[in-house]
């Protein structure tokens, strides 16, 4: 590892501990030249799988496409960002589960409102409402009328 403050090649690990509920490790390094600190994180690469669009046009996944959908969903109401994260982590864990190499948008619209309807239902119909396109004050209402009859059924 470079340190960041003089590009020195040589730096030592001083401190390494789990975040990320286990899926990074962050370590403290300092440089063996100018003794500046600085921390570094490291992930497991896993490829996720690419995106086949409506349109047939294939693109790799988005993270930051995924989580900004996410939080314009729960925009205004009660869910954390901690809870946001644990969606989009379990997402991304349920499409590395399916060992494709690539996926339609629609699996993944999907799992985003299968997560959705778990952290908030005002933004479950948010985010369906724009992903399925409803036309009409009856389309919310069917779909409201859906997670309605499915709360029912579970208690």
């Amino acid at each position: 590892m470079h340190c960041p403050f003089c590009s020195a090649e040589e730096t030592k690990v001083v401190d390494s501990r789990l975040v990320a509920e286990g899926d990074q490790v962050r370590r403290r390094r300092e440089c063996l030249e100018c003794h500046e600190r600085f921390t570094t994180f490291e992930t497991a690469e896993l490829m996720l799988p690419r995106v086949i669009k409506q349109n047939g046009q294939r693109e790799p996944f988005n993270e930051e496409k995924l989580l900004a959908g996410i939080q314009r969903a729960v925009e205004k109401r009660p869910v954390s960002i901690e809870r946001v994260e644990s969606a989009v982590s379990q997402i991304k864990h349920a499409l590395r589960a399916t060992g494709e190499r690539e996926l339609p948008a629609r699996a993944i619209g999907e799992l985003v409102m299968e997560q959705l309807r778990e952290l908030d239902e005002v933004a479950y119909v948010r985010f369906a409402s724009v992903y399925r396109r409803f036309e009409d004050v009856s389309d919310f209402s069917e779909e409201i009328e859906r997670l309605t009859s499915k709360e029912n059924q579970t208690q």
